[in-house]
């Protein structure tokens, strides 16, 4: 083995999901196919990462009304996603800026500055960056 490729996330829609990323993460868009479900409906295979990352995130539509009942609920309420950021402050800002949602405050941890915030779809992430000082 050798690296995570891919962490699914159900999403309500293909747009305002590929929106948030590009336009307000600023992560790109590897990938945007036409596919089909296990039942032979059409879905996208929707492949998102940060810039120079490896690990991508798959955009998976909700596909039913048990899919749809986890959107913005994947990790119970906890952060589940964790998102690294060279200038903690810049990318504060930009975030900021275009809408996002933070839960808490910037503080600091021995491991770093951080913030939590959620995607369009509620679910929370912590936005990490270098510890204060260094």
């Amino acid at each position: 083995m050798s690296h995570l490729e891919l962490v699914a996330l159900v999403v309500r829609d293909y747009e305002p999901a590929i929106d948030f990323f590009v336009k307000v993460l600023q992560f790109e868009l590897v990938e945007d196919t036409p596919a089909l479900t296990n039942a032979g409906r059409p879905k996208r295979w929707v492949v998102v990462r940060p810039r120079g990352a490896v690990t991508g995130i798959l955009l998976a539509r909700a596909d039913g009304d048990q899919q749809a009942g986890v959107t913005g609920k994947q990790f119970a309420g906890r952060v589940g996603l964790f998102l690294r950021v060279d200038d903690f402050e810049a990318s504060y800002d930009r975030m900021l800026a275009g809408g996002v949602v933070f839960v808490s405050p910037p503080r600091n941890e021995p491991y770093g500055r951080v913030a939590v915030f959620q995607d369009l779809e509620g679910n929370r992430w912590d936005l990490l960056g270098p510890a204060a000082g260094t």
